[in-house]
């Protein structure tokens, strides 16, 4: 019954809502979606989590009667991108925040746009921070953290508190499968050290979970460091 008295009452305002994001946001809210499980783009939105977003398919062609020009993308690769994400941000951010986000960066932005609802923070691309965003993803870390080894070097710890890290958790394939089928331009490895690069193609093939269990270590071993 609540969604039907949103959708009627949607409709009678329809008239009232212009294409700007607090408009769109505004009846997204009214016709029963969590805003702070999407992402907003001018011409798309993204479902970031398909339950707690609540973004039905009914409440989709509601929306879409409202605003035919704008996309509703329901990735569920970007989905799992997201949880990934979520699970290290919860950690990191704090509410009300000011972030340094890197600029041109799709996905960074992509991810980071929600927690603007979700902790009410602010992204910036100059001035003043509280935190910056760094990066780096899954497959990166694992290849320095090798290099490291290999060099007979000490590991380097992510010790900086004003960083926080959306990517790191989240593997190289994925994050270019989704920007494919986006149609945008994907990411380069920046992996640069030769034998890391080949250790890493080697355990590809004998145990495809290991950048997961390489960087749970690093982090089990940085902990320990530092108590």
């Amino acid at each position: 019954m609540d969604l039907i008295f949103n959708i009627s009452d949607s409709n009678n305002q329809k008239e009232e809502f212009t294409t700007s994001k607090r408009d769109v946001l505004k009846f997204l809210k009214i016709i029963g979606v969590d805003t702070r499980f999407i992402s907003y783009t001018p011409n798309r939105i993204y479902i970031n989590n398909l339950r707690f977003s609540k973004f039905s398919r009914t409440r989709e062609a509601t929306f879409k009667k409202q605003y035919a020009e704008i996309e509703v993308v329901r990735n569920s690769l970007f989905q799992k991108i997201c949880t990934k994400s979520s699970r290290t941000l919860a950690l990191q951010i704090k509410p009300n925040s000011k972030i340094l986000v890197p600029e041109d960066n799709f996905i960074i932005e992509l991810i980071m746009e929600p927690y603007t609802r979700k902790y009410g923070v602010e992204l910036v691309y100059e001035g003043s921070y509280d935190l910056l965003v760094n990066p780096i993803i899954l497959d990166d870390k694992v290849n320095q953290i090798f290099s490291e080894i290999f060099s007979g070097n000490e590991l380097t710890f992510d010790d900086d508190n004003d960083e926080i890290f959306p990517l790191i958790n989240v593997p190289l394939e994925w994050i270019n499968s989704f920007l494919e089928m986006d149609g945008k331009n994907i990411i380069k490895n920046k992996n640069n050290d030769e034998l890391a690069t080949s250790f890493m193609e080697f355990l590809e093939d004998v145990a495809p979970q290991y950048r997961e269990n390489v960087l749970k270590a690093s982090e089990y071993i940085g902990k320990q460091t530092r108590n």
